[in-house]
This record gives C-alpha cells, sequence and structure tokens, in this order.
C-alpha cells in the first residue's frame, strides 16, 4: 500500500431534500463540514453516480477525496468502487461515515472492518469492494424509543433535543475522521472512545 495514496471518505446518506435532515443522513453532513475545512466544493463526478469534493488536509498533507453517493443508501457500494478505482484508492485508505443504531446518540466510535450491523450501506459497500477492511466513523443515534421500527426511526430527523448538541458532535465526528486518516484508527479509538 502506497502512504501517500489519497484517502476516499464516504458520507453515506439518501439524496433529496426531503432525507437531508434525516438521522440517516449524518454521513452527508461530516462529508459537508470535511468539505469546507479543506476548501472543496462537492459537485457531480462524471464516473460515479456521486458528489464530489477534494482537498488536503492541513499544508501539502494527504489528499483527500470526500463523496456523498447519489444513489440512496442501499445502493452505495457501486460509486464507491468507482470513485475508489478512479482515485486509485487502496481499500485500507476508504472510511465510511455512517449513522449507528447500536452506538448511544452523542458517542462517536471508529473501527475497520467487522460486520455490517444490519446497515444497509455498509453492507453494499462491503460486498462491492470485496472487502470489510475499510475504516467506518460510526456516529451513533441510539435505538429507536418504544416500538418505533428502526427504519421509520433513521429516517426521521433528530429531534430539538438531539439538534442542540447536533453541530458539536458532527463536528467531533470530523475530527474522529481527520485522526483516522492522520494517526490510524486504534490511534482514534484511543483517543476518542472515552468521550
Amino acid at each position: 500500500m502506497t502512504e501517500d495514496a489519497p484517502w476516499l471518505v464516504v458520507g453515506l446518506g439518501n439524496p433529496g431534500r426531503e432525507y437531508a435532515g434525516n438521522r440517516h443522513n449524518v454521513g452527508f453532513m461530516v462529508a459537508d463540514l470535511l468539505a469546507s475545512r479543506v476548501g472543496g466544493k462537492f459537485g457531480r463526478h462524471k464516473r460515479a453516480v456521486a458528489e464530489v469534493a477534494e482537498g488536503r488536509l492541513g499544508f501539502g498533507g494527504p489528499k483527500l477525496v470526500l463523496a456523498k453517493p447519489l444513489t440512496y443508501m442501499n445502493l452505495s457500494g457501486a460509486p464507491v468502487v468507482a470513485l475508489a478505482q478512479f482515485f486509485k484508492v487502496p481499500v485500507e485508505h476508504v472510511i465510511a461515515v455512517h449513522d449507528e443504531l447500536d452506538v448511544p446518540y452523542g458517542q462517536v466510535r471508529v473501527k475497520r472492518g467487522g460486520g455490517e450491523g444490519g446497515h444497509n450501506g455498509l453492507r453494499s459497500m462491503s460486498k462491492s469492494l470485496g472487502s470489510k477492511e475499510y475504516a467506518r466513523v460510526r456516529f451513533g443515534i441510539g435505538r429507536p424509543p418504544g416500538r418505533q421500527d428502526p427504519a421509520d426511526f433513521v429516517l426521521s430527523d433528530f429531534s430539538s433535543v438531539e439538534r442542540k448538541e447536533l453541530e458539536f458532535l458532527i463536528d467531533r465526528a470530523a475530527d474522529v475522521t481527520e485522526a483516522v486518516v492522520f494517526e490510524g484508527v486504534e490511534w482514534a479509538q484511543n483517543k476518542y472512545h472515552g468521550m
């Protein structure tokens, strides 16, 4: 693996205004913040059904390719593979940023590989990449209240109470993503998992 290979950071979500504030779209929110940090602007990619922004982390730092697949969550894998091939990104340099039901709201977790926990965006990525060995920045949204169907819960907007903290948490998720790029998954786990 070449150290100077770019990093592909995939914010998982659904395209369209009606989904913009959904819990399931937190990956898009983090990708938007990272784009503003690196001075990149999202535009439609010519080879993949995705919006892409490019930039460098810091002066002379690693190249970031930020992606928001436009295929809807369940089909995210195809644009991810197309972008990984186009930008020559090894799977070790792919990071998925996504909502996570099994992590309490307000916590951000990171791991490499493992199962998809019923997350259709991750399942599609793993299948298309032919590997699960990409990094995941898992934005905790917690379990649905009462008997609410998880599918309905992820497609609902954050509550007014959650929104009070949301900007801060998106900022933290962006920090965690940068830490994975600069220092690796294990370092990011040690630094952020106590929070």
